[in-house]
């Protein structure tokens, strides 16, 4: 049976660009699979370490252009355009993929114009947002929602599903960049109202670990709430997720309900604080706003040192 699961994941000649922080612990998942992957990144000696998973690293983009599947992982939508699309992309030489797929988080109307350009070529355009991030992926929790030609999605699923618990297909076109969207805004939104009530908790008397041990085992805890409580009980904001990016996801959304006609005020409230984090000069992990609405109810917070696990 491992044999035979084996050889399937070998069926396709996999290329993958971008090694940051998520591109690399997804490509290794892949590579570890047993996967035929080729990697290329802009920093070459970043990609080098896939190597002893079972990765090839490749030179130039244009090494990829024999690749069946090209997934794209990097940061920017003018990035992914330029990888496929530039001088030295991935299209740029004869050969070229049959099918790409982009992880990247972008908006609507630049996943659409990618499409455009890779259908004139006769290359399918798989959408693939995730979420998580790279402590996720190795927890084997990360997440995927895809959309564009449903043959696409199925002849790529065995991968997206080897990178993490499961990937979605929600419909054709750009509709899992609204799903992202939609994600990531949620993120604002509980973030900021679970910083609320700890920092509510904490000034009426409770010890923040206490609180948060309590919410994870009710029927309102998640997965979510259970990963941020070590950050939020001990004010260790190491990088998840910056603060920045966040604004832009919600920034993303907000844009959206004003194309589709649908009100957003919570997601409006939270996008204040987001950005007043920003303007106090706050750039690591977004859940430091637990210390901003701690100075908002004129307390100051100090790490508990409780073992809290880390909620995966």
């Amino acid at each position: 049976m491992g044999i035979e699961i084996m050889a399937n994941m070998k069926q396709h000649k996999l290329g993958w660009i971008g090694i940051g922080r998520m591109g690399y612990a997804m490509a290794e998942r892949l590579a570890k699979a047993g996967c035929d992957i080729s990697v290329w990144n802009r920093t070459q000696s970043k990609a080098e370490p896939l190597v002893k998973s079972g990765a090839k690293v490749v030179d130039n983009l244009s090494d990829l252009a024999g690749c069946d599947i090209v997934f794209t992982m990097v940061s920017t939508g003018k990035d992914v355009k330029e990888v496929l699309f530039g001088a030295s992309g991935v299209t740029s030489k004869r050969g070229a993929p049959k099918i790409v797929v982009d992880s990247t988080s972008i908006s609507l109307e630049e996943s659409a114009e990618i499409r455009g350009k890779l259908a004139e070529k006769n290359i399918q355009f798989l959408a693939a947002p995730v979420s998580g991030n790279a402590k996720v992926i190795k927890a084997n929790k990360l997440t995927v929602v895809a959309s564009g030609p449903k043959a696409a999605f199925d002849a790529v699923s065995p991968y997206l599903d080897a990178i993490g618990r499961g990937s979605s297909y929600v419909g054709e076109g750009e509709l899992s960049r609204i799903a992202k969207i939609c994600h990531n805004v949620m993120l604002g939104v509980v973030i900021q109202n679970l910083c609320e009530i700890t920092v509510l908790a904490e000034k009426a008397g409770m010890q923040r670990h206490a609180f948060l041990d309590f919410l994870n085992k009710s029927v309102m805890g998640s997965m979510f709430t259970a990963y941020k409580s070590p950050a939020l009980a001990n004010l260790d904001f190491h990088v998840t997720f910056t603060p920045q990016l966040l604004l832009k996801d919600i920034d993303l959304g907000l844009s959206s309900g004003r194309t589709y006609g649908v009100p957003m005020p919570t997601t409006s409230a939270a996008r204040d604080q987001v950005q007043t984090l920003i303007g106090h000069g706050y750039d690591q992990d977004f859940s430091q706003l637990i210390l901003q609405q701690a100075k908002a109810a004129g307390i100051e917070l100090k790490s508990e040192n409780v073992d809290m696990g880390d909620g995966l």
